[in-house]
């Protein structure tokens, strides 16, 4: 099977004061006189979608919008998201509440015009759509309706490409009806679309997350990422905990205790002393609370919850809560409200504390040398539980510069340095056989 490059123009980087900035794309103009392509990144959090866009010359992001919405209770403005968006990328999201904003006018605050956009990522809030949340199997929330909104930004801005990620309940779930009226709004404008449920672990992301990602086109045939990988496999170790933070752990760190060489690695104390010695007693490697069951001191560490299920031979629907992670298997789904050893299994495999900031983020797919900024850790984390995850950007950029070129990347343009998945993590089918690697010619593929 032949592979083919991508070659991007270099991008230029600015912040918003024109000051240069590593990593970070330029926000000026509209792309049109430049031979960039210009994109908008809607419901951008973070930054882990864009990351990977702004990280492939001649893409450029050229706007961003968050509301900053931490919990419903807070209202918008909270969440501190556009803060670490800014330091990474250079840029300042608007904070537009989107369910009520006008598309035309983000349009022409841009300055751009209809048609003028390369790529729209649009990825409207997954809380009301997921699983973890219980009332989700019994009421469709209004912010539901954000996705159908997705389709009138579209039509307002009508790009060559739209992406979207969202928790895999978009499409599988009982309110998948919003992802069909988006996708029926979507072709009726001439865009071909695929969207379907994707195990992100296949791609090389060191975590067990299933997602819906969404890819339209209107000049050509979309893609999936299923498409890029055709032909090329991960190898398991790539996947494992042990790959993507087993460099730290010689560096001993205690719950609340910050790194002296990095400000990301830290971690929350504990606020109960009882929480500490439950963890303390939790099997290293992989253990859980229900290991607890024949601890000297179970009757002790357990509450009163954990040895009700005990009695009933049932863990219920959280048995990784208070658990370790193991070393040699990918980490269990990062969540939104990941800032608590008692939300999952999100304890260190063997230290005595919640994965540190940094580790969370490596897991998740972001470089190291990505930071997070907000005065509260909680929503430090929230960053992270909420985002794409930049490893899986990065590819879903390659895919569409492949769309627009029709030249199919090979796995080194395609494998974002300075995250936990390398060039040699990724092999052929040929290879995974036995066989020597192909020799590949370079060409056109569309």
């Amino acid at each position: 099977m032949a592979c083919y490059h991508y070659m991007g123009v270099p991008n230029k980087i600015r912040s918003e004061s024109g000051t240069a900035t590593k990593g970070a794309p330029q926000a000026e103009g509209n792309g049109e006189m430049t031979g960039e392509w210009p994109v908008i990144d809607l419901f951008s959090g973070s930054g882990g979608m864009s990351y990977g866009f702004a990280k492939r010359p001649p893409f450029r992001i050229v706007a961003a919008v968050d509301a900053e919405i931490a919990k419903p209770c807070e209202g918008t403005g909270k969440l501190g998201c556009n803060l670490t968006y800014q330091a990474n990328l250079g840029i300042r999201p608007w904070s537009d509440d989107l369910s009520v904003a006008k598309p035309d006018r983000l349009l022409k605050r841009r300055g751009l015009s209809r048609g003028d956009l390369t790529v729209l990522l649009c990825c409207p809030p997954c809380t009301d759509f997921s699983r973890t949340k219980p009332t989700n199997h019994l009421v469709d929330s209004p912010k539901n309706s954000l996705v159908v909104k997705c389709a009138d930004i579209v039509e307002a801005f009508f790009p060559e490409f739209v992406v979207m990620e969202n928790a895999r309940e978009l499409i599988t779930g009982n309110y998948s009806h919003h992802y069909h009226a988006f996708v029926a709004r979507l072709e009726g404008l001439g865009y071909d679309v695929k969207g379907d449920v994707k195990l992100l672990t296949r791609f090389g992301l060191p975590q067990i997350r299933e997602r819906a990602i969404v890819v339209a086109s209107r000049i050509g045939a979309a893609k999936t990422l299923d498409d890029l990988w055709e032909g090329w496999t991960v190898k398991q170790a790539a996947t494992a905990v042990r790959r993507a933070i087993g460099h730290l752990h010689n560096e001993k760190l205690e719950a609340g205790e910050m790194s002296p060489n990095d400000s990301m690695h830290i971690s929350p104390g504990f606020g109960v002393e009882l929480v500490r010695q439950r963890m303390e007693a939790i099997p290293r490697d992989g253990g859980s609370w229900f290991d607890l069951a024949g601890h000297p001191r179970g009757d002790e560490l357990l509450i009163a919850s954990m040895k009700d299920r005990l009695r009933r031979n049932d863990l219920g629907s959280h048995p990784d809560v208070y658990g370790r992670l193991a070393w040699d298997r990918p980490a269990v789904t990062i969540k939104r409200e990941c800032a608590h050893v008692g939300n999952g299994r999100y304890a260190h495999p063997e230290q005595t504390r919640l994965l540190t900031i940094r580790e969370m983020a490596l897991l998740q797919g972001f470089p190291a040398e990505y930071t997070f900024a907000s005065n509260s850790l909680a929503n430090r984390y929230r960053h992270i539980g909420d985002a794409v995850p930049p490893l899986i950007s990065y590819q879903l950029s390659a895919l569409v510069a492949w769309m627009k070129t029709g030249l199919r990347p090979s796995p080194d343009k395609w494998v974002l340095p300075g995250t936990s998945l390398r060039v040699s993590d990724v092999v052929s089918d040929w290879q995974q056989l036995g066989f020597p690697a192909p020799v590949l010619a370079a060409g056109k593929n569309s």
